[in-house]
């Protein structure tokens, strides 16, 4: 199988997940927010028919949500784009001719998404998800162009646009996914009144 997933996620644990957001509704229902997040993005990527690779913030897991068909790893990395970066090369190394990244706090991104980004890789060396933040969601490729990865300052409005200028620079082509909505505020949540009422039930 030639496409790949990686899905970068958090352990779930009080106080370490959804900080931003914890300022607001505290630790306890950051963390509701954030394992209702967990769901959905595995139940988004279940079926998809692809492999998966799986990454943890801190360590492994047992007995949570990702078993089966995921393949389980622990990012690797002194920040946010080394951590990709490795992710990616090591996708790479085991065969896989697209690979994809995604996060798991974006309750807007469905499978549909996910297929139409590997597709797009058919004839663009790259695909991006721009969020509405100004980072992105979703990014992908079609070789181990890891060079957008380095000198890269992440968490800041400009990401999804340093990116896009990198890959310019470099001549290679790109195509863009519908901007989506990432939850990291209370601003965020309240615009998802059903999802909002699934974290406190």
């Amino acid at each position: 199988m030639s496409d790949c997933l990686i899905i970068f996620t958090k352990n779930a644990e009080l106080g370490k997940v959804k900080t931003r957001l914890a300022k607001s509704i505290g630790d306890e229902q950051a963390l509701n927010v954030y394992s209702s997040l967990l769901k959905h993005t595995h139940a988004v990527t279940n079926e998809l028919n692809c492999n998966k690779h799986l990454y943890y913030s801190e360590r492994l897991e047992e007995n949570d949500l990702w078993g089966g068909d995921y393949n389980c790893f622990v990012q690797e990395g002194s920040d946010l784009g080394t951590k990709m970066k490795n992710a990616f090369e090591h996708a790479f190394q085991q065969g896989h001719n697209k690979v994809l990244i995604i996060g798991s706090d974006c309750f807007d991104l469905s499978k549909a998404e996910i297929e139409q980004a590997f597709d797009l890789l058919d004839t663009s060396d790259f695909v991006i998800g721009p969020a509405k933040d100004g980072g992105y969601y979703l990014l992908g490729m079609n070789a181990e162009n890891i060079y957008v990865f380095e000198d890269m300052q992440y968490s800041h409005a400009d990401v999804a646009k340093q990116t896009i200028e990198k890959i310019q620079s470099n001549n290679h082509s790109y195509s863009l996914l519908k901007e989506l909505n990432d939850i990291d505020t209370v601003e965020d949540l309240e615009k998802y009144p059903d999802f909002t009422e699934l974290v406190n039930h």
